[in-house]
């Protein structure tokens, strides 16, 4: 498998790209696709369809290729990963959930994928929210896709973002796309090889402490203290009064997350918005009555050597170089990391040696340290791919 990644700020430049890219011979048969909210994705998904090329791709919070990145407030650029593989070693699903839920969308993908392949690994490119429901439930796509293939299934991806505008986000294929959809890459395993891993590296702070009232995916107390009292307290932060608008996530949630405490590696969860009446605290996603969390706090700049330490370690063990890598990098670390975010991108494609092509997302679906898929925010989740 031959991978090229390409980018552009507007039809013009894409159709030139990609022309480019192709005078060597280089016949792409697949495209996966990272798009500004702002962008006509139609129109770049004509390009690439009408030189013969499969697609799937989502909305994005910002981009970035080898050597180049664009945020959320930057030039509207568009990326696009350019691979020429086997169509016998892949299938593309799509599935909406208007009208049932996202965990019966995904069993409904898994078993069309075991249909196709005996091992199959899934890159997911699912919507983030939409404009009407709210954020979309990360955790039960993850799970429900895990219980129909088996514990030991390789999911990677992420949630579409929308330029961190919060008016909707879209998945989408050639043939469909929608507000409330899954667009899945099924890769033949026995075919391709999967490794990756989703990373954090905030750094927790204290004890943990004990989800004791939550409901509605808004969480009341922690330890029977009113939830946002405790928060911004114990992050020195005032109590919030009537007298100036707040933002929870941008001020204050994207730099100190929860790690919430799961079989082997926490997953981190972000105070997203709050109940100033209820003294609650709602995060990016559900985190349940029963719960154990830490607070944590921003990244030194010893994030980018664990990142990549432990990507080293990986590829160290597979002994091998990749034919392309994927990135899905939550938006929250391009608020935080600032620079330090390319470091971390451009890093991990040396190591593996592969073009690359990423999205800043609304959510991460990956690996984490100990082996177990698990749905993520605030992550830097990574999968390089090598035909066997």
């Amino acid at each position: 498998m031959k991978a090229k990644s390409i980018k552009g700020n507007s039809l013009e430049e894409i159709k030139i790209e990609l022309a480019q890219c192709m005078t060597d011979g280089f016949k792409p048969t697949l495209a996966v696709m990272f798009i500004p909210i702002k962008q006509d994705r139609k129109a770049v998904c004509e390009i690439l369809h009408h030189e013969g090329i499969d697609i799937i791709g989502a909305t994005s919070c910002g981009v970035f290729i080898n050597g180049y990145q664009d945020g959320f407030n930057g030039e509207g650029t568009t990326v696009i990963m350019l691979l020429n593989l086997n169509r016998d070693y892949y299938t593309i699903l799509y599935e909406y959930f208007d009208n049932k839920s996202v965990g019966e969308a995904a069993s409904q993908i898994a078993h069309a994928a075991l249909q196709k392949f005996k091992k199959p690994a899934f890159i997911i490119c699912s919507t983030g929210l939409s404009a009407k429901d709210g954020l979309v439930v990360g955790e039960d796509l993850m799970r429900s896709m895990e219980n129909v293939v088996g514990p030991n299934v390789m999911i990677y991806g992420g949630m579409a973002g929308d330029d961190l505008t919060y008016s909707g986000t879209f998945a989408f294929t050639y043939e469909r796309e929608g507000e409330k959809g899954i667009a899945v890459l099924v890769l033949d395993e026995d075919k391709i090889s999967l490794n990756g891993m989703a990373i954090s590296g905030w750094k927790p702070l204290g004890i943990y402490r004990t989800v004791t009232k939550s409901e509605g995916g808004w969480i009341y107390t922690i330890d029977d203290q009113p939830a946002l009292q405790m928060y911004l307290k114990y992050l020195g932060n005032e109590p919030i009064t009537g007298e100036h608008e707040y933002k929870l996530f941008e001020d204050v949630g994207v730099h100190y997350p929860f790690q919430v405490e799961e079989i082997g590696d926490p997953v981190m969860r972000t105070p997203f918005k709050f109940n100033r009446e209820e003294n609650a605290l709602m995060c990016d996603y559900n985190v349940p009555q029963g719960s154990k969390l830490r607070f944590s706090m921003p990244p030194d700049y010893d994030i980018v050597e664990n990142v990549l330490g432990k990507a080293k370690e990986l590829k160290n063990v597979t002994m091998t170089d990749a034919d392309a890598l994927l990135i899905f990098s939550c938006a929250g670390r391009l608020s935080t990391m600032g620079p330090l975010i390319n470091l971390e991108n451009d890093g991990l494609s040396e190591i593996w040696n592969a073009p690359m092509a990423g999205f800043f997302t609304y959510g991460e679906y990956g690996t984490n340290v100990n082996g177990r898929q698990e749905f993520h925010s605030t992550t830097c989740c990574w999968v390089a791919l090598k035909e066997k």
